[in-house]
C-alpha cells in the first residue's frame, strides 16, 4: 500500500485529503505544521507527500528543500497544495522542486489525476 503524508494545516482540507486518498486505498500520515511534516517524512519516509505551502512555521517550500537536502528523504516527490495561485507562487513552486501542483479549493478529477502522474513519474 502506498503512503502520502499530508502536511496541512486547515482541518477540513485535511480531512477532504484524506478521505480521498484512503478511498483509493492510500495510507496516509498526516501534519499540521512545517516542522512536524519534516519529522513525519524524516520517521518513515513516504512515497508521496502532499505539501501546503503556506504553513503556521516555516513554509511548505523550506521543508521540502531541507528534505530534497537530507540523503534519505531527498527522492521522495512532492505535490504543492495550496491557495497561493499566481504564476509568480507557481514558478516558485516549480522552481523549489515540486512535481506538481493543486490549488484550493480542490478538483477531485484533478487531484487524483495529479497525484497518479506524480507517483507514476517517480517510480
Amino acid at each position: 500500500m502506498k503512503t502520502i503524508l499530508i502536511v496541512e494545516d486547515n482541518e477540513k482540507n485535511m480531512k477532504l485529503a484524506r478521505d480521498i486518498l484512503q478511498v483509493k486505498g492510500y495510507r496516509t500520515i498526516e501534519a499540521a505544521t512545517g516542522l512536524a511534516g519534516l519529522q513525519a517524512a524524516q520517521d518513515e519516509p513516504p512515497d508521496l507527500i502532499l505539501m501546503d505551502i503556506q504553513l503556521p512555521d516555516i513554509s511548505g517550500i523550506e521543508v521540502y528543500a531541507r528534505l530534497r537536502a537530507d540523503p534519505t528523504t531527498a527522492g521522495i516527490p512532492a505535490i504543492a497544495f495550496t491557495a497561493s495561485v499566481t504564476q509568480a507562487d507557481r514558478n516558485r513552486i516549480i522552481n523549489a522542486g515540486f512535481g506538481g501542483f493543486l490549488a484550493k479549493p480542490i478538483s477531485l478529477k484533478e487531484f487524483l489525476q495529479t497525484i497518479e502522474r506524480v507517483r507514476a513519474k517517480a517510480s
